[in-house]
């Protein structure tokens, strides 16, 4: 999508610090932090909502989350512990549409959250 925030992060138009870059996806570091460590997990393909996913993108979810895993790693928050969530549609927190793992850390969660 031309308009999307998130596809031109992928594609290089808008510079971001990237935590994790292949063919399938990219994490960056959130510019709006909720919590000391906050990286973003996106497909590299535009998907609008969770919504959307059907049996075939089921290897892309699991190498998201695989991605997530090694990018809290990386972020020093895998051993104390961290958070992955999809928000999806408004009610649920989706600001941006495009299909995005949020990894928060470095600090206690709360449940339930917000």
């Amino acid at each position: 999508m031309s308009d999307c925030p998130f596809c031109k992060i992928a594609s290089g138009q808008i510079p971001a610090r990237l935590l994790h870059d292949d063919d399938q996806c990219v994490a960056f570091a959130d510019i709006n932090p909720q919590a000391p460590f906050h990286a973003l997990v996106i497909p590299r393909r535009h998907l609008t909502t969770l919504n959307e996913l059907t049996a075939a993108d089921e290897p892309l979810v699991g190498h998201l989350l695989r991605v997530a895993a090694e990018v809290a790693r990386a972020g020093g928050v895998a051993e104390k512990g961290w958070r992955a969530s999809f928000n999806t549609n408004r009610d649920g927190g989706q600001v941006v549409f495009h299909v995005h793992l949020h990894v928060l850390g470095g600090r206690q969660m709360g449940w339930p959250p917000g």
